[in-house]
């Protein structure tokens, strides 16, 4: 059974071929999360590149450079993130937890990048805290 999600206009279809609880989810508060989302943080899923398809709109896919080794993607019509990850198309992506339809079965499990969290967000859940990226 393949995870299903687009964004918000529809122009963009994807399904994830991952069962319900596999894979991993975190909350990211990096600045550039933030201001991707306009939001204090980024849910996301971790997706392995070959287990993602894009099933309608590719096209309509943006990608804007963020970093050296970074991509973020978004809906060029409705603006909708989609997520980002590695410019590397055989790395690891990190989907919009938002964009899904289905349930993954699993839940952000930690908050990375609170070392630049939004000063005016306390985090209240008990989740493991890293100030950058875990190792």
């Amino acid at each position: 059974m393949a995870l299903k999600g687009g964004c918000l206009c529809g122009n963009v279809r994807y399904e994830i071929d991952m069962k319900p609880g596999e894979g991993q989810a975190a909350n990211c508060h990096c600045s550039m999360c933030r201001k991707q989302t306009g939001a204090a943080f980024f849910p996301a899923i971790v997706v392995p590149a070959k287990k993602l398809k894009w099933t309608k709109g590719e096209n309509q896919i943006g990608r804007y450079k963020s970093s050296a080794e970074g991509v973020r993607l978004f809906c060029k019509n409705c603006g909708s993130t989609l997520g980002g990850g590695s410019s590397d198309p055989n790395g690891d992506l990190y989907l919009a937890m938002g964009t899904l339809e289905d349930d993954p079965g699993v839940k952000p499990s930690s908050h990375m990048f609170v070392g630049s969290k939004a000063p005016w967000y306390e985090i209240a859940d008990k989740q493991p805290q890293f100030k950058e990226f875990p190792s």
